[in-house]
């Protein structure tokens, strides 16, 4: 989210007019945040070279390839047991989801108003992910031709992992 953020700042103040002509950017959020310190200093490549060290420590994209498997609780564990996953993956989770409150819009992947769901993350290293994406789609497909009632989100590469 904070490289999305610093992207979307700095393509704001881009537009603003120059200093010598009257212009200002006002950020209003911490100060102490990353983002917001790039976006003062001006310095996306400094901010991505600490950000993509920070993902190897923890081996999150871009350095290893992952997805996320979300819906309820037992779809999810049956899909994360039925699947058959290269011998490199190594599940996270499957974890509860927060619950989306009524009448706030729904992002993609997350569960309906109400509902309660959970999601598990896999995470192989580079130059696995197509044998990832082959056994996610493998299983999706049998599950769907099982009519399998009770749907299940996968998402290869997903843009939040939190």
């Amino acid at each position: 989210a904070g490289e999305d953020a610093l992207r979307r700042w700095m393509g704001a103040a881009a537009l603003v007019r120059p200093q010598t002509a009257g212009g200002t950017v006002v950020v209003v959020a911490e100060p102490t945040l990353r983002p917001v310190q790039a976006l003062v200093r001006w310095d996306p490549a400094g901010f991505a070279v600490r950000e993509l060290a920070e993902r190897g420590e923890l081996g999150f994209p871009p350095v290893s390839r992952m997805a996320a498997v979300a819906g309820p609780g037992e779809a999810v564990a049956e899909f994360l047991g039925a699947v058959e996953l290269p011998p490199s993956a190594e599940v996270l989770g499957p974890v509860p989801m927060p619950v989306t409150p009524a009448g706030r819009p729904r992002r993609p992947g997350a569960p309906p108003p109400g509902e309660q769901w959970d999601r598990g993350l896999i995470r192989v290293p580079p130059g696995h992910g197509a044998a990832l994406a082959s056994a996610l789609k493998a299983a999706q497909a049998a599950r769907m031709a099982r009519g399998g009632s009770t749907p299940v989100w996968v998402r290869i590469d997903p843009p939040d992992i939190g």
